[in-house]
């Protein structure tokens, strides 16, 4: 019974395919839409974790100023002291390693070819606090820590524009005005987390960038890292009370420092993702009602269409619950078909704009169920309207109809 009425659905459908794809094309459109803002979505979250996790877990930023810039228009907070950077690692329970770090711009030069890049001051607790693998070679030893030797370790895109690739280890490039010696090639990272190439880097020992580029001890960043066992807030309010003690700040005076929390930045920039992916789905789903709509529509225009149909049928034995099942039937299976095509859509949408976007591709097959499922649902609820109105046809008047 059910294989008769589906038959006979899908051969009406058929009768009229240009008015039964343009009946279809608002719930194509949603059901793309909506998979498509969703997956992007994900993906975008995900990327931004990836990209928060590059930076390391259970690390605190120490930067001077109220943000990521230097502040208003007062006067320039002081750098830290490598004193301070001390005194964090001696004094606060909970710290296991903290990686000053002060940095310039300079230009690599090796045999002919040249790149602008930054040019990185730190010791080797910064590959301890975040651990950046490397590829070949050698991280700092004691000696050229301690000396401010001529060393350097050198980021992928550094690589690829001056040695096209190749192996850097064991030459000499000359980096600002200084001549150092390649000793690693660190694993590629990518883009960080509020942009920019990572890998565009040259790490060297912190003494030898503050004599040789920055021509002071100052700091200009300092990374600790936090044990597990411990509160990352309790450490970070403790580091905020011996900066403020050791940089004279008191009363109610504002801190001339920030701390940042990669947990809490991950945290913040996946809820706002999260939030934006929400509202531009809940958007997107509004089609699907129209969409749903425009089946009712076509619906009762086709119930017009085939009254006569619909008597004759009444007349030689067919109950009502058979008409009604058949435009139910034909209403479900257009808003189905509609949800197939979207779907299809979505993917090519999808697999399209993560490149552009710079973005993973990802498949979510609970979206891509759900979507597909809600589309379904949209033929029973803007199709039940009209196949009750077929079904309560009176079997003389619909065949009196022209």
């Amino acid at each position: 019974m059910f294989g008769t009425t589906l038959i006979l659905a899908l051969r009406s459908i058929s009768r009229h395919k240009l008015r039964s794809f343009l009946t279809t094309l608002g719930i194509i459109i949603g059901v793309a839409a909506v998979v498509t803002m969703v997956t992007l979505g994900n993906a975008t979250t995900a990327a931004v974790q990836k990209s928060i996790s590059s930076l390391g877990t259970n690390i605190l930023q120490v930067r001077p100023g109220q943000g990521f810039g230097r502040g208003g228009g007062g006067p320039r907070p002081p750098d830290f002291k490598p004193q301070d950077a001390v005194a964090i690692r001696d004094q606060i329970a909970g710290v296991t390693a903290v990686a000053a770090q002060a940095g310039a711009s300079a230009t690599a030069i090796y045999e002919g070819a040249n790149w602008s890049t930054t040019v990185n001051g730190t010791t080797n607790e910064y590959f301890q606090v975040q651990p950046w693998p490397l590829v070949d070679g050698r991280y700092f030893s004691p000696i050229e820590e301690a000396a401010g030797k001529s060393v350097c370790i050198i980021g992928n895109t550094v690589n690829d524009n001056l040695y096209r690739g190749g192996s850097p280890l064991g030459t000499r490039m000359r980096i600002g005005g200084i001549s150092c010696d390649v000793i690693g090639l660190l694993s590629k990272r990518g883009q960080a987390g509020f942009g920019g190439d990572q890998d565009d880097v040259v790490i060297m020992p912190l003494k030898t960038v503050q004599r040789r580029f920055t021509g002071s001890t100052d700091l200009k960043l300092m990374l600790v890292g936090v044990d597990q066992s411990y509160s990352s807030a309790a450490v970070q309010a403790s580091i905020e009370n011996l900066l403020r003690e050791r940089r004279n700040i008191n009363g109610g005076k504002d801190d001339d420092f920030n701390i940042f929390d990669t947990a809490q930045i991950s945290a913040t920039l996946t809820q706002s993702t999260t939030l934006l992916t929400g509202i531009v789905t809940t958007v997107a789903a509004i089609s699907l009602i129209v969409g749903g709509i425009g089946i009712m529509n076509i619906m009762l225009v086709s119930v017009t269409e085939r009254t006569r149909e619909i008597g004759i049928r009444l007349a030689i034995g067919a109950v009502a619950n058979e008409v009604l099942m058949q435009f139910l039937v034909e209403a479900i299976a257009l808003s189905m078909l509609g949800g197939v095509i979207g779907l299809i859509v979505a993917q090519l949408a999808v697999l399209g704009l993560s490149g552009v976007m710079k973005v993973d591709y990802l498949f979510v097959p609970q979206i891509n169920i759900i979507a597909f499922g809600i589309s379904a649902l949209i033929g029973v609820v803007f199709g039940y309207f009209p196949a009750r109105r077929a079904a309560s046809l009176n079997p003389i008047d619909a065949l009196r109809h022209e």
